[in-house]
């Protein structure tokens, strides 16, 4: 995965730093460990393949080495809890987005977190914020996204699909990314002065 390509979006904060890794437990897990560090509010945790990758209702998501995105993004916003209503749906119109702006492509929103495209799950989302009181300490949002993925277990295969599997050919990982933090940034309360402090 060309890493620079992805640093060299034209977002203020999200992306500018990375960490990437071949492989990793979970990026969401290991979030959750460097989230409260100092120089983390924008930082973009991608990993080639996850061991325990956290999907919904405890799930557990795979990731095919060198087909997939697995990624979470830290965020320490600046704003009132009541302000993050609504998130999840927010970033599933951001992915939407950005795979038709890209491709033309039109997924389906299954809410509260899921993409679907011709009836099958092609992304799935996951949020958390980590509070005291009213003071937001920081946001995570992870994305498992099956880009590239030819190959579905007997259990996956009849429910889950990817981009790849509908329409035969291979797909630019890094652009997909790309235009996301760009859209992300632009849809949510980031653009404001708050992201650069």
């Amino acid at each position: 995965m060309n890493i620079e390509k992805i640093k060299n979006a034209s977002t203020k904060k999200i992306g500018k730093k990375i960490e990437y890794y071949k492989e990793i437990s979970s990026t969401h897990k290991y979030a959750k460990e460097i989230a409260l560090q100092s120089d983390t509010n924008g930082k973009l945790i991608i990993a080639e393949i996850q061991t325990a990758g956290i999907g919904t209702k405890g799930r557990t998501w795979y990731t095919g080495e060198n087909k997939n995105i697995a990624m979470t993004i830290i965020l320490k916003p600046k704003c009132k809890i009541r302000e993050l209503e609504g998130l999840t749906i927010k970033i599933a119109k951001c992915m939407q987005k950005t795979i038709y702006d890209l491709y033309g492509y039109k997924l389906e929103i299954k809410e509260p977190n899921d993409l679907i495209l011709n009836n099958k799950k092609i992304c799935g989302i996951l949020t958390e914020i980590n509070t005291i009181s009213e003071k937001i300490n920081y946001l995570l949002i992870s994305l498992g996204f099956n880009v590239n993925e030819d190959e579905f277990s007997e259990e996956t295969k009849d429910i889950a699909t990817s981009l790849k599997k509908e329409f035969g050919k291979e797909f630019a990982r890094e652009d997909i990314i790309v235009k996301f933090i760009e859209n992300l940034e632009k849809i949510l309360f980031l653009n404001k002065k708050e992201i650069d402090k």
